[in-house]
């Protein structure tokens, strides 16, 4: 971990997303900031949508880190924030990417983790550069759930099943402490964030579509006010859109405010 990032941790506030979001509206960032909250009062998913999330059961955390590249340049950041995840997972719970992929963990384009197709994790991004010549500041928000995913299940009406990172483990053992998981994803976070703003998503392509949950699957892409695009995902450009095969023609999909599921 460099030097420069600020760990920061808070009992309970209502999005650390917006407290970061609001420092950074007030010219107030500096450094790289990580702020973890042991509650979320007002977690927020992607669209405004509520992001549910348990004391003592759940991950939530923001990261500012501000990109020397315009935030034009930054397309791919959420698939690359995903892959992050995944090393500093491996690195918290001392098991190998390969054997986490054999257990069954995956990323869904454009911002989430999954586990055996139930939701592990979801990745927010904010931000933007204030004015021209100024680093883009952007606010990452990732939360993930731990352990007890009856509760959330519960919880949570609707078709998504969820995962917690436990299930990731052997029978019996137990997580490492909470802030660990949280230190070692801050780790891979800011290493792979350093490289991504000198040489930009492409050399992460590859690697993103070995961990996609749903190449060559038929799925449907909706999106506010847009009609439903149905085709078959062939993973993601140099560029992290997407790319569906929707009858004779490939289409290039950006991440928005867009959701993929499966078809039916």
């Amino acid at each position: 971990m460099t030097s420069h990032c600020i760990l920061e941790r808070v009992a309970e506030t209502q999005s650390t997303n917006d407290d970061l979001m609001a420092r950074w509206r007030a010219g107030e960032l500096i450094d790289p900031i990580a702020r973890l909250a042991q509650k979320q009062t007002a977690g927020k998913g992607r669209a405004g949508r509520a992001w549910i999330a348990r004391p003592q059961d759940s991950l939530c955390f923001s990261l500012a880190y501000p990109f020397q590249r315009k935030p034009a340049d930054l397309s791919g950041l959420s698939l690359l924030v995903g892959l992050a995840v995944i090393s500093g997972i491996s690195q918290a719970l001392n098991l190998s990417k390969q054997a986490l992929h054999q257990k069954g963990l995956r990323l869904k384009w454009p911002n989430d983790l999954l586990l055996n197709q139930g939701k592990l994790g979801g990745i927010l991004i904010e931000g933007g550069q204030a004015k021209l010549g100024d680093p883009s500041w952007m606010i990452i928000g990732i939360g993930i759930n731990l352990q007890n995913v009856n509760t959330f299940n519960e919880a949570i009406d609707h078709e998504q099943k969820v995962a917690t990172l436990d299930q990731l483990l052997a029978a019996g053992a137990v997580l490492p402490d909470t802030e660990w998981i949280w230190l070692k994803i801050v780790e891979a976070l800011e290493s792979t964030l350093a490289e991504f703003d000198q040489s930009g998503f492409a050399q992460y392509q590859k690697l993103w579509m070995d961990w996609d949950g749903f190449q060559n699957t038929a799925v449907c892409i909706s999106g506010a006010g847009q009609e439903v695009i149905e085709g078959i995902a062939k993973g993601v450009d140099a560029s992290g859109a997407l790319l569906l095969a929707s009858g004779e023609k490939m289409i290039s999909i950006h991440a928005g405010d867009v959701s993929l599921r499966v078809s039916k």
